[in-house]
C-alpha cells in the first residue's frame, strides 16, 4: 500500500536539504525567543508549533498507527488543534481580534494571516508534503528576520513577502489541485478504506483532520449495526448516482472514476459504496483539499469532519485579499488553463462527485469582526471574473453535459441522545417509494403547467406573499416547466422545481427562523422586484445595518444583488414530520429541508452551466425552464450570466396559508391550503402529517 511519501518524492527530494536547514533555523528562533514578549512571544509560539509538527511528520507511517494506542493518537490529534479551540481562541494569534489588539491593525492583520499559513502545517505533514512545509518555513523566517532585525517594521515589505510567495507557488498548487481532484492513482485514502481494519478506529487519525466524538461515535455505531443495513445505505447512494446519469440521458460508460466526499467516520458505508462503483467500472477518488489560495470554482475533493472552531475559519475566509490583484489572477488563470489541458483526459473521465453529508452539529452563530481581512470592491469584481474564467476553462473537460452527482445526508452523534432513532428515521426518509412519489408529483406538475403564475402566501407570523412568473409553454404536449425530482442526484426524493421568469416575479419571502450554510437568520425577509433581490433584512442584531451587512456578506457577496434561480414545492412530508418529532428543524441539512415545503433559491438556476443540455421527465416532456433573463446573458457576456451562488430558502408547511396556480384566465387552482395538500391526487402526502 502506497503512502503519501510515494506521491510527493519528486517534489520533496530537491528541497530536503533546504528544509532541514530551515528547521534548524526555526529551532534557534524557538530558543532565542523563549523568554521574550511582543513579537518574540509570537514567533516563539509559532516556532514551537512548527517544530512539533515537523517532528511528528517524521514518525507518520504505518508503524506509528500500529504502535500507538487509540488514546495516544487521540491525545496527539488534540495537541495539534488545541490552540484554535474555542476555549483558547480569545488569546490565539489566529484570532484577528487578538492579533490586532496585540500588534495594531496593519501588523496584526499580516501576523494573523501568517498564523493560518503555519497552521496548515498539520495537513501538509500528514500528506508528507515537505515541499509545502518548506514553503511555510521560508515565509516564516522572512517575517522573523525582518521584524526582529529592523527598528522600523515595514508592513509593505511583509505584504510583499506574502504576495511573492503566493505567485511563486501558483504552478505547484494548481498542479497539485488538479491531480488530487481527478487522478485515481492518488489512492492512499482509497487503499486505507479497502485494506484497513475499520473496527480498529485508529485509522481515523490517518487523515490529519480534527477528530472529535462525532467521528469516533459514528464509526463505532456503524461497526455495531448489521452489515446488511450498511450495505443498504451504500446501495441507495451508488444507485442514486447511476440513475442520475440515466434520468439526464448521460452515458456513464464513458466515465472511469468518481470523486467521493463524506463525513469522516462513515468509512464502513463508503467501503461498500466503492465496491458498488467498481461494478460500474468506476475507480474511487478520495482526497483532502490542501489549496491555500482561492477556490477554483469547484470543490470536488473536500472531506467533511467536525470543525475544531468554525469561528476561526469564518474569520479567515477572505485572507487571500492580502495578495489578490489583477497580476495574480492573470497568472493563476494562465497556469490553471495549462494544467487543465495537461490533465484533460483524467478530468473528462471523472463522472462527478458522490457525497455523503453528516448533519446534526450545533448551530453556528458567527461573530462579525472588524479586524478580519476583507475584499475591497475592486477585488470583489476581480474575483468574480476570475472564478467565471476558471469555471469555463474547467468545463471544457469537466462539463454538465457529461458528468452527474449524487448527494445524501445522515445524522451524526452530536445531534443528541436520540441519534440512533433519528438515524433510522433518516434511512426511511431517504428510501421512500419512488414510483408513488413520481405519480403524485406529476399531478402537481400537470397543474403547475396550466399556470402563468404561482402565488405563495404565508400565514400567521409568516409574511411571505410572492407571485412567481412561469415560462410560457409553446407546446404543452411536449414541454413542461417543472422537473420531477426523485431519489437520484438529490436524495431524498420529494420536490418539483423550475427556473422562474424573472420579469413578473415580485413579492416578499419571509422565514421566521432559518439556517443557511450553517448560519442562523431570525425573521429573514427579502423582497423581490422583477425577480431580483430589492431589499433584505433580518433581526439577528439590534442594529438594522448590522443585519443587512450580515445578510450581504453571507448570502449575496460578492454580487450586488441576486436573482431567484429556482422555485420548488417540496413534497416530503415524512421528512417534515421527522424534523418536528425530534425537534431538529434547525439542524437539518438543506438537502432534506428543501423537500419539506416550498423553497426559493437565490442565485443561479439548477441548470447553470448546462442550460443547453435537454432535460426530460419520465413522461417524455422536456423541461424548458432552464434559463432566465440572467443566465441567458452567457450568450453575449458570460461574466454577467452567473453569480456563483445558489442558496435554498424553505418555508415550512406550517407557515403556509396557500400555494395557488393562477392561469392566464385568472383561475386559481389550489395545491396547498393551511399547510396541507389539497390538489386531487396528492392526498397521500397528508398521511404522514395525520400520523404525526
Amino acid at each position: 500500500m502506497f503512502d503519501y511519501n510515494e506521491y510527493y518524492l519528486k517534489e520533496n527530494e530537491p528541497i530536503l536539504s533546504d528544509y532541514e536547514k530551515s528547521i534548524e533555523v526555526i529551532k534557534n528562533i524557538m530558543f532565542d525567543t523563549e523568554s521574550k514578549e511582543d513579537y518574540g512571544k509570537y514567533f516563539n509560539t509559532l516556532s514551537k508549533f512548527i517544530i512539533m509538527v515537523s517532528d511528528h511528520e517524521k514518525e507518520l507511517n504505518d508503524e506509528y498507527f500500529k504502535n500507538n494506542t487509540f488514546q495516544q493518537l487521540k491525545e496527539n490529534n488534540y495537541k495539534m488543534y488545541v490552540d484554535i479551540l474555542p476555549s483558547n481562541y480569545d488569546t490565539c494569534y489566529g484570532n484577528p481580534s487578538y492579533a490586532v489588539n496585540q500588534f495594531g491593525e496593519d501588523l496584526g492583520e499580516v501576523l494573523t494571516y501568517l498564523y493560518t499559513r503555519v497552521f496548515e502545517y498539520i495537513r501538509f505533514a500528514y500528506q508528507h508534503k515537505i515541499f509545502m512545509m518548506n514553503r511555510v518555513n521560508q515565509l516564516f523566517i522572512k517575517f522573523y528576520n525582518h521584524m526582529m532585525n529592523n527598528d522600523n517594521v515595514s508592513i509593505d515589505e511583509l505584504k510583499k513577502y506574502i504576495s511573492d510567495d503566493s505567485k511563486e507557488f501558483v504552478e505547484k498548487e494548481v498542479d497539485m489541485y488538479i491531480n488530487e481532484m481527478a487522478n485515481p492513482e492518488r489512492a492512499y485514502l482509497v487503499d486505507m478504506i479497502e485494506c484497513d481494519d475499520l473496527t480498529d478506529l485508529r485509522y481515523l487519525f490517518k487523515y490529519g483532520l480534527y477528530i472529535s466524538d462525532n467521528e469516533i461515535k459514528i464509526a463505532e455505531y456503524l461497526n455495531s449495526i448489521p452489515k446488511e443495513k450498511v450495505k443498504y445505505m451504500a446501495d441507495v447512494m451508488s444507485e442514486g448516482y447511476r440513475v442520475g446519469f440515466i434520468r439526464d440521458n448521460k452515458d456513464i460508460s464513458i466515465k472511469s472514476s468518481v470523486s467521493l466526499r463524506y463525513f469522516v467516520g462513515f468509512e464502513r458505508v463508503m467501503k461498500e459504496v466503492m465496491t458498488n462503483f467498481e461494478k460500474l467500472n468506476l475507480k474511487s477518488i478520495i482526497s483532502i483539499e490542501t489549496s491555500t489560495n482561492i477556490e477554483y470554482g469547484h470543490t470536488l475533493t473536500k472531506l467533511q469532519s467536525t470543525s475544531p472552531n468554525k469561528q476561526y475559519y469564518y474569520d479567515h475566509r477572505y485572507d487571500y485579499a492580502l495578495y489578490l490583484n489583477e497580476e495574480y489572477c492573470e497568472l493563476k488563470t494562465k497556469v490553471y488553463e495549462k494544467y487543465v489541458e495537461k490533465n484533460g483526459k483524467i478530468l473528462y473521465a471523472q463522472g462527478g462527485p458522490a457525497l455523503l453529508e453528516g448533519f446534526g452539529e450545533k448551530p453556528f452563530y458567527p461573530k462579525s469582526k472588524k479586524e478580519c481581512i476583507r475584499l475591497n470592491d475592486e477585488q470583489t469584481k476581480l474575483e468574480r471574473v476570475y472564478l467565471l474564467k476558471n469555471k469555463k476553462i474547467l468545463s471544457k473537460y469537466f462539463s454538465n453535459e457529461t458528468y452527474s452527482f449524487t448527494y445524501i445526508s445522515y445524522p451524526i452523534p452530536e445531534i443528541g441522545d436520540q441519534f440512533e432513532d433519528i438515524f433510522d428515521a433518516t434511512i426511511d426518509v431517504n428510501t421512500l417509494d419512488v414510483d408513488l412519489y413520481e405519480k403524485i408529483q406529476q399531478k402537481i406538475i400537470d397543474t403547475l403547467d396550466q399556470g402563468e403564475y404561482v402565488h405563495v402566501k404565508g400565514k400567521g407570523t409568516n409574511k411571505t406573499d410572492i407571485l412567481v412568473k412561469l415560462h410560457e409553454l409553446k407546446n404543452p404536449e411536449k414541454e413542461t416547466n417543472f422537473h420531477n425530482c426523485l431519489a437520484d442526484v438529490n436524495i431524498p426524493l420529494g420536490e418539483v422545481y423550475t427556473s422562474p421568469t424573472l420579469k413578473g416575479t415580485n413579492g416578499t419571502l419571509f422565514v421566521e427562523e432559518v439556517f443557511l450554510a450553517g448560519y442562523k437568520y431570525n425573521n429573514l425577509e427579502i423582497t423581490f422586484k422583477d425577480g431580483f433581490i430589492d431589499t433584505y433584512t433580518c433581526t439577528n442584531f439590534d442594529d438594522p445595518e448590522a443585519n443587512k451587512k450580515y445578510m450581504y456578506e453571507n448570502l449575496i457577496f460578492p454580487n450586488e444583488t441576486l436573482p431567484i434561480g429556482e422555485f420548488a414545492i417540496g413534497t416530503n412530508t415524512t421528512a417534515y414530520v421527522m424534523a418536528h418529532k425530534y425537534n431538529i428543524e434547525n439542524i437539518l441539512p438543506i438537502l432534506i429541508t428543501e423537500k419539506t415545503g416550498p423553497h426559493f433559491a437565490i442565485g443561479d438556476t439548477c441548470f447553470s452551466w448546462g442550460e443547453d443540455i435537454p432535460v426530460f421527465n419520465d413522461d417524455g416532456k422536456e423541461i424548458i425552464a432552464r434559463d432566465n433573463e440572467k443566465s441567458i446573458l452567457r450568450k453575449t457576456n458570460i461574466n454577467e450570466a452567473y453569480t456563483g451562488k445558489h442558496t435554498d430558502i424553505t418555508i415550512p408547511y406550517s407557515g403556509l396559508a396557500s400555494i395557488d396556480v393562477i392561469t392566464k384566465d385568472k383561475e386559481r387552482i389550489g395545491i396547498i391550503k393551511d399547510g396541507r395538500f389539497i390538489l386531487q391526487g396528492t392526498e397521500e402526502l397528508n398521511k404522514a402529517l395525520d400520523e404525526a
